[in-house]
């Protein structure tokens, strides 16, 4: 396997530290707001790096930490009226739930920054003990210019960075670089050796890599647009704290864009999970973001996403037709043929998604042709492949729903014999009737009338229909 390394510039070998092992870290949100499409192709991306390591063979560690400390967490908590952690708690919960509505997979690890202090006083102290980190006035700075390796990520020299980068300004900092580790604040702050304050955003990352995975990792990965400050700060700390390299392989993901702008919440043009969801599924969203390279770019626009969904609902229909012609026939166990050699190729080649999806594609027309045929051996082997696939890029296949003209034909079959509904009731259709049978059903169970709850059952039963009654509402799907 192949990965492009930020660090080297250059696509390397993949070797981890230990045989077998991989030790991943990504940088996960600060919860101050709603996630957006930004989010979604940074947390995709990295989730089907975590599932392809995985399905590779790889025992992988994979940490994404939260940041629930910062000045933005201060600052909305400040507006509303309320504490840091009443909305960093809020808007975690919106990023797990956006996560999960992704099928974004849930971290082994998903550490909080707030629970993590100790160990990043213990970093600091390191520094200072070091003579790379110094306190003023409860601040404590690291040196950067006593680094020799500074900048090295983000390829820009000292003279560069001291001529117009973005660098915290303080008249207390013996150098203008100089950035923070631990932040005086007497109102909101912790407990520290420097007094009541907070720690420095990069600080977070560098202690929670360490406490949670090791002193070196194998990967860290996160958007493009932490490679400066976030990312080059964190190697600085870590490996002046720890004397040793902090990180093998940088991948970075590109921005989405609108308009050619980078979409983020600072110019208000963002787009938020939630929002998108209303309108395209899971699965049209995650074949938008994998249509193209990670390292590369993505415009956002309706017209990529229609085309997404439709690329996506043939992969979906050509599964499910898969499915009704073997009629729940177990499928074989295929790990090796040559469209999952091919698939292997174009992950193993820097996660070339693209790649992955047209040999996605290329099982999909195989697996038609199949049906077309009636070759049902060929129809097996394909959809085993496809679902492996699927399965492997972080596609969640669902059954597919009847359509409204299906419905309808159905529930006239049964409808003349449901007494409890109105005439006015039976001359609803499709999902509508369905809606007001399982309202009459649910108030039946309440009353505990189980004749009529029976009744509905049994009708559903007789046309092929399953309800499935969960604590949020009852639900039905085609057997």
């Amino acid at each position: 396997m192949k990965l492009y390394n930020t660090y080297s510039n250059e696509i390397e070998e993949f070797k981890p530290i230990e045989e077998n092992k991989v030790k991943m870290y990504v940088c996960g949100p600060t919860v101050y707001d709603y996630p957006h499409l930004g989010h979604a192709r940074c947390y995709i991306t990295w989730d089907t790096l975590y599932r392809y390591l995985k399905f590779s063979g790889y025992d992988v560690t994979y940490c994404r930490n939260i940041t629930d400390v910062d000045d933005k967490i201060l600052k909305k908590a400040k507006e509303e009226n309320t504490t840091a952690e009443v909305i960093s708690r809020r808007y975690y919960e919106i990023f797990s739930d956006a996560m999960k509505k992704l099928n974004v997979l849930k971290p082994d690890i998903e550490p909080f920054a707030t629970k993590t202090l100790g160990e990043m006083i213990s970093i600091i102290k390191d520094l200072i003990n070091n003579g790379y980190a110094y306190e003023i006035d409860g601040d404590v700075y690291f040196r950067v210019k006593k680094y020799k390796d500074y900048g090295k990520l983000s390829k820009q020299s000292i003279d560069d960075l001291v001529a117009g980068a973005r660098v915290e300004t303080s008249d207390k900092k013996e150098d203008l670089l100089d950035f923070a580790l631990w932040k005086r604040d007497e109102e909101t702050g912790y407990p520290s050796p420097w007094g009541k304050g907070r720690p420095g955003w990069h600080i977070e990352c560098s202690a929670m890599a360490r406490k949670h995975l090791a002193k070196q990792i194998d990967i860290h990965a996160g958007g493009a647009d932490l490679i400066f400050p976030h990312h080059e700060n964190e190697i600085a700390q870590s490996e002046c704290a720890n004397g040793c390299k902090f990180v093998n392989y940088w991948l970075h993901n590109g921005f989405v864009t609108i308009n050619k702008e980078k979409m983020s919440k600072s110019l208000k043009n963002f787009v938020t999970i939630n929002n998108l969801l209303e309108n395209y599924d899971a699965n049209t969203i995650r074949f938008f973001i994998l249509t193209n390279h990670y390292r590369m770019p993505v415009e956002f626009s309706d017209t990529a996403l229609e085309s997404a969904k439709a690329g996506w609902k043939r992969v979906q229909t050509s599964v499910n037709s898969a499915l009704k012609y073997l009629e729940g026939k177990n499928l074989p166990e295929i790990k090796e043929c040559e469209e999952i050699n091919q698939f292997k190729e174009s992950m193993d080649n820097d996660l070339n998604t693209s790649k992955a999806l047209a040999v996605m594609f290329d099982v999909t027309t195989k697996l038609n042709k199949a049906i077309t045929e009636k070759d049902k051996e060929k129809a097996e082997k394909y959809t085993a492949v496809l679902l492996n696939i699927t399965t492997v890029m972080g596609f969640n296949i669902e059954k597919e729903q009847l359509s409204e003209e299906e419905l309808q034909q159905r529930l006239n079959k049964i409808v003349l014999e449901m007494d409890f509904l109105s005439d006015e009731d039976k001359k609803l259709s499709g999902s509508s009737l369905m809606k007001k049978i399982i309202e009459y059903r649910n108030i039946a169970r309440k009353e505990k009338n189980w004749p009529v709850a029976d009744k509905v059952r049994n009708l559903f039963d007789s046309v092929n229909i399953v309800l499935k009654d969960t604590k949020e509402a009852t639900y039905w799907e085609e057997k």
